[in-house]
């Protein structure tokens, strides 16, 4: 069955996700980009490929129903119209979430409620039993999105946002924000850095978690971005037809693995952070493929001749570790400072290597009095930043 799906993403990794997509499917591949996502002309196998191998996907969507809505019991007829008994068993659970855009509803907690009643009334209708609810982990999740006039219902093929690869400790540094895999992956991506021989060496000087590491690692060693993980649709019964399907699928993603073809290090200040960032290295299965190293970005030496850094440095409430280049902005510096230092530093020690800079601070060239050779708007979360590209040259230290 061909339907659009639909694949959200962050606010500037539009085009990316759609170069993405075509180079999954291959070039004839339908492929529409709109603003947070794009639809993706495609059946239950290319939901299936789309969940395994996107890095830049935050979930892959399949649409239900579609239609204008004035309230919440329009929102019920909608969703009654669903053959429900296609997706879920009353045996089997459920979870709706609503995101809006100027919808005039009061309440997007009764709009919710109304969408599960539905699945539940027609099933109950049916069968004479109602499926329950699951916050945490339901069989089949839904998601409701309101514009200001019309309501689209999708069934979340994913299950848990594909930014959850399967490899992270839940558990472990709570209280931590560490950069989510998507945002890696597309910093990457807007890098046009692939793992190739011909792109040279990776590093992360301030590696925190590990995450760009990681996902440079998994790219380069050709490791599909969920194959530590399952997902939604494996429980659906849409699904149940290509079962074989997909394990050949996810054989043939085990069967490429290979070593990296090119050098990747990764430090931080931090002996807490380099550990937690291997440990995580090694349940992604990409430990031999990253150096770590516990240095100071600000005396750190480079691990190569020339490379590629790409980076998310320290800034503002994301500082808490010990070292010259963090204490900058904690307390005995400002970001000015810090990034003046840094700048100088790679001016004397890094020539030949390229920077890919993501930060919230649109003036970060002037701060490290460095001409940015490309600027791309990238988001985090709610943050709006920049990946600023800072090229090395020799000579190109003034004494600063």
């Amino acid at each position: 069955m061909s339907v659009d799906l639909f694949l959200p993403c962050a606010q500037g990794v539009e085009a990316l996700l759609s170069e993405e997509c075509k180079r999954l499917l291959g070039g004839n591949a339908s492929v529409t980009e709109q603003r947070g996502g794009v639809n993706v002309r495609g059946d239950e196998v290319t939901a299936m490929r789309l969940n395994l191998e996107s890095r830049l996907a935050q979930r892959v969507l399949w649409p239900l129903a579609h239609g204008p809505y004035r309230n919440e019991l329009e929102l019920y007829e909608l969703a009654r119209a669903v053959d429900w008994q296609r997706w879920i068993t009353p045996q089997q659970t459920l979870r709706v979430d609503t995101t809006a855009q100027r919808s005039p509803l009061q309440s997007l907690n009764f709009a919710t409620l109304r969408i599960k009643d539905a699945v539940c009334d027609v099933l109950r209708d049916a069968t004479g039993e109602r499926p329950s609810v699951d916050t945490r982990s339901p069989d089949l999740p839904l998601s409701l999105h309101l514009t200001a006039t019309h309501a689209t219902l999708y069934a979340d093929t994913s299950g848990e946002a594909l930014f959850k690869r399967g490899w992270r400790d839940a558990g472990a540094l709570k209280g931590e924000a560490p950069l989510k895999e998507t945002l890696a992956a597309a910093m990457l991506a807007a890098a046009g850095w692939q793992g190739r021989a011909e792109d040279g060496p990776l590093f992360d000087p301030f590696c925190g978690a590990g995450t760009i590491a990681i996902e440079a690692a998994q790219i380069a060693c050709g490791i599909a971005a969920g194959a530590h993980r399952r997902f939604a649709f494996e429980r659906l019964a849409p699904w149940r037809a290509h079962q074989s399907a997909w394990r050949e699928m996810r054989e043939a993603a085990r069967a490429r693995v290979h070593p990296s073809a090119v050098p990747i290090f990764a430090g931080d200040v931090s002996f807490r952070m380099t550990d937690f960032a291997t440990r995580n290295a090694e349940r992604a299965g990409v430990s031999r493929a990253i150096e770590f190293k516990t240095a100071d970005a600000l005396q750190r030496t480079p691990p190569a001749p020339r490379g590629t850094m790409v980076l998310n440095p320290p800034y503002g409430e994301r500082i808490d570790a010990k070292g010259s280049g963090r204490q900058a902005i904690e307390g005995s510096g400002t970001p000015s400072e810090f990034f003046s230092a840094l700048a100088s530093h790679w001016k004397r020690h890094y020539a030949g290597w390229s920077a890919w800079v993501l930060a919230p601070e649109m003036k970060l060239p002037s701060l490290m009095r460095l001409k940015e050779s490309r600027r791309v708007p990238l988001w985090n979360g709610p943050i709006e930043c920049r990946l600023f590209r800072f090229d090395m040259v020799a000579g190109s230290a003034r004494g600063d």
